[in-house]
């Protein structure tokens, strides 16, 4: 019976779709309004089933933590599908998915970004991200990634902070993973050099240097910063956060 009731409804969408371009007004409306109703559940269905049957599996959260580690996280963009997949001609600000922004001030953007499928054994996340860029002619350009409200809070100055990914590039190139943590009105930036040449980058940032109002911190967020990025191709196959307490002495 729900086979019949979904083929009869399938069958009613294409006959909509066929005519819409001569229907009236009023059953235009109609159909857009039932439409939009629906579109929300069906992207849902759509997403997570491609979630849970990819390989690796869409959604996965699994990773290698720290020991007694007090938050892990995987940003949306390695875990499931986004759309659109991927955007040309990327403008200062543009998200890439829901936490991803691009900063940059070339007067003429030949920068591409977006979403790939993993499918390699040593992959762990579904996702990754590949930029391409062919001229630049700005100064900067920066990948951000805001962390989610979680990774800041109880966070204090014996803890670490870890970044760590699979990130590789067409060829040589420096980048900076900055960490950015607010509190107050104020913002305290720790910056370290990500080692490239290594498969696996892994950086971590001990909040004892940081000069940090523990009960006020607000937010945190990570700039990924490249420098030289003309004519390169970066690619990001996975990338995680941590949060564990320094070992004491």
């Amino acid at each position: 019976m729900n086979k019949i009731l979904h083929h009869r409804a399938l069958a009613r969408w294409m006959a909509a779709a066929r005519d819409v371009e001569h229907a009236d007004l009023a059953t235009l409306r109609e159909q857009r309004n039932r439409a939009r109703q629906m579109r929300s559940a069906v992207d849902r269905v759509i997403y997570v089933a491609e979630s849970r049957l990819a390989l690796p599996l869409i959604g996965s959260n699994i990773f290698s933590k720290p020991p007694s580690t007090k938050w892990a996280w995987r940003p949306t963009l390695w875990r499931g599908p986004i759309s659109p997949k991927g955007q040309a001609g990327i403008e200062n600000g543009d998200y890439i998915g829901s936490d991803i922004k691009v900063f940059h001030d070339c007067s003429h953007s030949e920068l591409t970004l977006r979403q790939i499928r993993n499918t390699r054994e040593q992959d762990l996340a579904p996702f990754g991200l590949q930029m391409d860029v062919l001229g630049f002619d700005g100064s900067f350009l920066s990948v951000v990634i805001d962390l989610p409200k979680d990774a800041a809070d109880g966070l204090r100055k014996r803890d670490i902070v870890r970044v760590q990914g699979l990130i590789g590039t067409e060829r040589p190139a420096t980048v900076y993973a900055r960490l950015n943590i607010k509190y107050g009105p104020n913002t305290e930036q720790l910056v370290q050099e990500l080692p490239l040449q290594d498969r696996e980058v892994a950086v971590d940032f001990d909040l004892a240097y940081a000069d940090l109002n523990e009960n006020r911190i607000d937010s945190m967020w990570l700039d990924l910063i490249f420098e030289d990025p003309a004519m390169n191709q970066l690619r990001i196959r996975d990338l995680t956060f941590y949060r564990y307490p320094r070992a004491d002495l």
